[in-house]
């Protein structure tokens, strides 16, 4: 599968805030990158903690920035980013956390974005639902 020229952007604008990663324990650096129906892009990092619990994830740090800006709805594609050079080199998904994080952000503008899990020379691209299926969301709660 060819990838659109926007998806493409998406990757490199998670791979840019990949490079703000502060991941000093893994040295793992992650970048997501959000794309609103609207042509919006809103970017996270990965951002490590001494105590590791409290580490926080590109993808959940990309949700935080996007509902500080009042992002609630339209969210299409998910770009993930890793570093090329560790390990096997397969495309690297959102951890389980993170899949949960997007999908509320998905589920309150009833969306099923695509997410674009990159790897060294793959992309796989699947629905949020395939990561995630039978998700708990905030129509459990209604």
């Amino acid at each position: 599968m060819s990838l659109s020229n926007a998806d493409e952007a998406l990757i490199e604008a998670a791979r840019k805030a990949a490079q703000s990663s502060y991941s000093p324990y893994s040295d793992y650096p992650v970048g997501a990158a959000l794309q609103f129906e609207d042509g919006t892009i809103v970017t996270g990092t990965n951002i490590e903690n001494a105590s590791y619990g409290l580490a926080l994830c590109a993808e959940t740090v990309a949700v935080a920035q996007a509902m500080a800006q009042g992002k609630r709805s339209g969210l299409e594609v998910v770009a993930v980013t890793g570093p090329i050079d560790r390990g096997d080199g397969a495309p690297i998904t959102p951890c389980g956390r993170c899949r949960q994080v997007l999908n509320e952000l998905a589920a309150l503008g009833g969306t099923d974005p695509r997410v674009l899990c990159v790897g060294k020379e793959e992309v796989r691209v699947v629905l949020l639902s395939e990561l995630l299926p039978h998700a708990f969301g905030p129509d459990h709660l209604a």
